[in-house]
């Protein structure tokens, strides 16, 4: 049972918003559980959004690039916040 779970999980798809606070921006995107926030970021990257130099942050949790969407709990209709790093 277990297996076909996580056979099914490379098949799943969620719906999410990044809000881009600097711009005041909500962009939807589409990402599997195993896709880590580095490729949420490219997929910002693609759609003419620079997002290096920001954080992303979820329920009030700065996020790593190196967790997954599975790891950091987001869920269908989540929506991640995207600020620009003090400096």
């Amino acid at each position: 049972m277990d297996g076909l779970r996580r056979g099914l999980s490379r098949w799943k798809r969620y719906h999410i918003k990044v809000h881009l606070a600097d711009e005041a921006l909500l962009l939807p995107l589409t990402v599997r559980p195993r896709d880590t926030l580095s490729d949420v970021r490219a997929q910002l990257v693609g759609q003419g959004v620079c997002s290096w130099g920001r954080a992303f942050y979820y329920n009030a949790r700065r996020l790593d690039d190196r967790q997954t969407v599975r790891d950091a709990r987001l869920q269908d209709g989540s929506v991640l916040l995207l600020v620009s790093e003090p400096r």
